[in-house]
């Protein structure tokens, strides 16, 4: 009942998401040269043979999705793959990091029209569906296809859980389609158990299993010799009323650390013409990396107003604070990443996108948790005082990235059995 009520629903209403589509579009957050693939029309050809579809709802999914494509590439190299995502900023993140062998498209919106003609093109032999961004029209389309799908990465928050069970019948019925489902942490194990996913099973998380992100050498080595020692920090991904922050964190430093950069890299990049004014608002020197200018020994912050150069940052900058994780209600984004590249991490209390991996890095001593804003600058005054202090965070970080690095290989045996399918019949 509530699927065909939702069907109904995303199909009456077509004329407002058509104006909420125009809008998106218009603020840049839609591909207009690809637009038509959001309504199920295809850019790109079905190859022969199997396919598997991977889908990863934004950047960070995407992301963690890289490592195991080449595992899959590497081990099935006849399967063909199909990637697809939701953002802009995923799409262009991928662009320049998957093999052209892989097929990248966006993900349909989910009206059953657009859904429809997506899988009637691609006809996937199976489905691996990371994280939990659950489309009930999407899986309805799959599930009425016999299409194997196995969830990968689960993740359910306490709010989404209890939304969910309220509608527990429809929850069932969407969570059938999951041939299997592997989730982040026991928590989440139980959860989609609860809401009536079979079989579940709990064996960490994706994102461990990750490559460092990539930087450009040549830049690397030119931004350290601007530099030429002088202490930075990076405030990353950043949501809006977090660059205020920074900034407040940044003017009560300066006496005491004059030569101090201030990096702010927003989650994004559209933001950076708002971003710039309130820095010229503070009278700070401001230097844009989007406008390719150069920074200078006056330069006190630099906005790298940019897209998929936050490996470049990690390896500058010896202290990253991540964002979304000081405004209400957050969520924070993958601390993993500038793990693996040796800064000292500094995250707020909303977290709750990563709360096992929070969890993990507090035990090991890997991050520092601050509980408001107003703790930034005392923080990151110790961190600059203390070289020793700054080693033994990034070190701890580190260690813990690499231990678990190791959990691609019980992701690859559990979808061993999928992988080694013959292509479906096509109907």
């Amino acid at each position: 009942m509530f699927s065909f009520l939702y069907r109904l629903l995303t199909n009456l209403g077509a004329p407002v998401i058509s104006l909420y589509l125009a809008k998106r579009r218009r603020e840049g957050r839609e591909d207009s040269q690809r637009f038509p693939e959001r309504l199920g029309h295809a850019s790109k050809p079905r190859p022969n043979g199997n396919l598997v579809w991977c889908h990863a709802a934004s950047v960070g999914e995407a992301a963690s999705l890289l490592t195991l494509i080449e595992k899959i590439r590497a081990l099935y190299p006849e399967v063909n793959i199909l990637v697809t995502t939701g953002t802009v900023t995923s799409a262009r993140m991928l662009e320049g990091r998957l093999p052209p062998q892989i097929i990248h498209q966006y993900i349909p919106v989910d009206r059953a029209p657009y859904v429809d003609a997506f899988l009637k093109h691609w006809k996937p032999d199976f489905v691996i569906w990371i994280e939990s961004e659950l489309w009930p029209n999407m899986l309805e389309g799959l599930r009425n296809r016999l299409i194997p799908v196995v969830l990968l990465n689960g993740r359910m928050s306490e709010k989404s859980f209890h939304n969910w069970y309220r509608f527990k019948s429809w929850a069932r019925e969407i969570m059938s389609t999951f041939t299997l489902s592997l989730t982040q942490t026991e928590v989440e194990r139980s959860r989609f158990v609860a809401l009536g996913a079979k079989p579940v099973r709990c064996i960490g998380n994706l994102k461990y299993a990750a490559e460092p992100l990539p930087a450009d050498e040549e830049q690397l080595t030119q931004l350290k010799q601007t530099l030429a020692g002088r202490l930075c920090w990076v405030m990353a991904s950043t949501h809006r009323g977090e660059e205020e922050m920074a900034l407040a964190a940044h003017k009560s430093l300066m006496t005491k650390w004059p030569n101090l950069l201030t990096i702010i890299i927003p989650r994004h990049a559209v933001r950076g013409n708002e971003i710039a004014k309130q820095i010229s608002a503070q009278n700070l020197q401001l230097v844009r990396r989007s406008q390719k200018q150069n920074i200078t020994p006056y330069t006190q912050i630099y906005l790298a107003d940019t897209m998929g150069e936050l490996g470049l940052f990690y390896r500058l900058s010896p202290i990253t604070c991540i964002g979304n994780s000081f405004v209400a209600p957050g969520g924070g984004h993958n601390p993993i990443e500038p793990a693996q590249l040796g800064c000292v991490i500094i995250f707020g209390p909303h977290m709750q996108n990563f709360s096992e991996i929070t969890h993990e890095f507090m035990l090991n001593q890997a991050a520092l948790q601050l509980q408001n804003a107003n703790e930034l600058s005392f923080s990151l005054n110790r961190l600059l005082n203390s070289a020793e202090e700054r080693a033994k965070y990034a070190q701890n970080a580190r260690i813990l990235a690499d231990e678990k690095h190791h959990i691609l290989d019980q992701i690859m045996v559990e979808l061993r059995p999928w992988l080694n399918m013959p292509p479906r019949r096509k109907v």
